[in-house]
């Protein structure tokens, strides 16, 4: 099957203009999620733009695909037009957006913060239909305020075995799902993050308020905690996100994974329509 096309219909069926791919860490297979949906939607005849957090080297992009990339990393050739010049700095240097006038290996890089990065998506939406971002958790805030979804990736090389690999990303997931607050029934808002020690805190005193932050990436904790603070009390966003699927990588340099049984396990653990862009493969 076309994996790449499936993410990108699910995402414009819920009308995403962006779609942000973040992982459980490195080299769990963002990249590839984000290049199927690339190639995908350039397929489809969409004007397409694509952003990263940071240094994203040698993609290779088609025709009239807008990026943004730090001005010394833009190539003398092929050629791209420059569209604008930003106030932004990355860590390569300050920022520009463009538009490849020919296919060809290119090199993105985008802003450190999320402001910078909501700036960002916002000037290449302008131009685009869709625009593909290379994430991180931290940087999720962007899409609070926009039409975005999200695709969580997990693999082999992010975890020591095949039940850590799928628990880590039912745990990631089910933060990032963390539902709306309801105005009508008790809360406790946080102006600022929720954390480890602070839920624990809560949990001791038996809070049965909702736990309020302005979004899930302001619950800054992982692993046990997280999942304790999941199950035994009642968090809640101000601004929710949207996770419509995950990918999976079964295969590492350590270590692998048998692949269908690692797919049917993140699709049973998530409740998400998961895929294994490498095989073509879907569970639900």
């Amino acid at each position: 099957m076309r994996v790449g096309l499936r993410l990108l219909e699910l995402a414009r069926e819920r009308g995403a203009r962006a779609i942000f791919v973040v992982g459980t860490g490195k080299n769990v297979g963002k990249t590839t999620a984000l290049l199927a949906m690339y190639e995908a939607a350039c397929n489809s005849g969409l004007r397409v733009g694509l952003a990263s957090i940071g240094p994203k080297p040698r993609l290779r992009l088609h025709p009239n695909t807008i990026f943004v990339t730090a001005r010394p990393l833009l190539p003398s050739s092929p050629s791209a037009e420059i569209l604008k010049i930003s106030e932004l700095e990355s860590s390569s240097g300050s920022l520009l957006y463009a538009r490849t006038a020919y296919g060809g290996l290119y090199d993105l890089a985008g802003p450190s913060s999320a402001s910078g990065l909501r700036v960002a998506v916002e000037e290449i939406a302008a131009r685009s239909d869709i625009v593909l971002i290379d994430g991180a958790i931290d940087r999720l805030a962007t899409l609070a305020s926009a039409n975005g979804a999200i695709v969580v990736s997990c693999g082999a090389a992010a975890a020591k075995t095949e039940s850590e690999a799928v628990g880590d990303v039912a745990t990631l997931t089910a933060r990032l799902r963390v539902p709306a607050f309801d105005p009508l029934a008790g809360a406790l808002e946080l102006e600022g993050a929720l954390t480890a020690t602070m839920a624990a805190d809560f949990i001791a005193a038996g809070e049965e308020r909702q736990i309020v932050v302005g979004d899930s990436t302001q619950i800054v904790m992982n692993g046990r905690s997280l999942a304790e603070a999941l199950a035994r009390l009642r968090i809640r966003c101000r601004r929710t996100l949207d996770v419509i699927a995950t990918t999976v990588c079964a295969v590492a340099p350590e270590r692998s994974f048998d692949p269908g049984p690692f797919l049917a396990a993140v699709a049973g653990a998530t409740k998400l329509p998961s895929f294994d862009v490498f095989a073509g493969r879907e569970a639900a």
